[in-house]
């Protein structure tokens, strides 16, 4: 997901042996830790480093697949002992609930430089003039529309399970669209190439860091800033009876264990608090597994292997 984003510097060791880290112990290294995988690229990335990591203090891992707005109850029960990859501005109501009644905690920030929009690849432009303005959509829907939205444009939005962002803000802008959700991170990845190709419309929900920023040269919808006031009065804004008539909320991507993490496994708590992982450490990974066709977890041993001075001071703080 590049190409509008810095790049994160990746942990150093001196960062971490510059730090009051106090060794931990391992706790119960016989019961496996059990990881939740999401259902895009990324996260598979994020979490198997997280899981590489505690395999080499010591740990039994297990990736569990769950799905992502609904994890959190799975989290609070201790089915899953934790999520290395949360959008803040895409997490369901349920996660706040089970934080505040004790079951889920917070690990701390990803590292992740992030963003997600309204987007289009960038030769769209030619086809709807005033992009990236969000104004020239309302002038320009026809030329989205499609069997299935005629006579509204089409957008095509996340995936149904997370959410719908792309239709609170066709609804919020009062723009005459119609939001279709894809069927998978896969199926977006789709629209984008086929567009791409075919130098054909499209809109569609989309973030960064993706690899498919760059290959498609994809551009953000100008809109207005995200804000509480956006998402909870609609006098806020472009439109007086709709929320939402924003951006998304800038993005905060972090992590969440189950809240028997600490006393079960107390130095599997240390390394996941303090693992980060950079957009310049992911990003590439993704494109070895999207687009060269390699597996998620020979993807990131290669990287294990070569990137032993970024994690090892991680784990090593932690069980020394």
């Amino acid at each position: 997901m590049k190409p509008h984003m810095k790049n994160l510097v990746a942990i150093t060791a001196a960062g971490f042996m510059c730090g009051s880290a106090i060794a931990a112990d391992l706790g119960d290294i016989d019961d496996p830790i059990k990881l939740a995988v999401n259902e895009w690229t990324g996260q598979h990335i994020s979490t198997h480093v997280a899981g590489q990591m505690l395999q080499a203090a010591g740990y039994k891992v297990e990736y569990v697949t769950v799905g992502y707005m609904n994890m959190y109850q799975a989290m609070s029960d201790g089915d899953v002992h934790a999520a290395l990859e949360i959008w803040s501005s895409n997490v369901s109501d349920d996660y706040a609930k089970q934080v505040d009644a004790g079951g889920v905690v917070e690990l701390g920030d990803l590292g992740l430089d992030a963003k997600e929009g309204i987007a289009y690849p960038a030769h769209v432009a030619e086809l709807c003039p005033g992009l990236p303005k969000w104004e020239s959509l309302r002038d320009c829907a026809q030329v989205f529309a499609t069997a299935e939205t005629i006579p509204s444009g089409r957008l095509v939005d996340y995936p149904a399970d997370w959410g719908t962002p792309g239709a609170d803000r066709m609804t919020g802008f009062d723009l005459p669209f119609k939001a279709v959700p894809a069927g998978s991170e896969g199926a977006l990845i789709t629209e984008l190439r086929a567009s791409t190709e075919n130098k054909s419309p499209l809109l569609i929900v989309f973030w960064q860091p993706h690899w498919a920023m760059s290959a498609y040269d994809v551009q953000f919808v100008d809109l207005p800033l995200g804000n509480e006031e956006c998402f909870n009065d609609p006098a806020w804004g472009a439109n007086p009876n709709a929320t939402h008539d924003c951006d998304f909320a800038p993005s905060r991507i972090f992590k969440a264990g189950w809240s028997g993490l600490q006393d079960k496994w107390p130095a599997a708590y240390q390394i996941l608090s303090n693992y980060q992982l950079g957009v310049a450490d992911q990003q590439p990974m993704m494109g070895a597994v999207d687009v060269d066709g390699g597996s998620v977890e020979d993807v990131v041993s290669t990287w294990i292997a070569e990137n032993e001075s970024t994690w090892k001071p991680v784990v090593d703080a932690a069980i020394n």
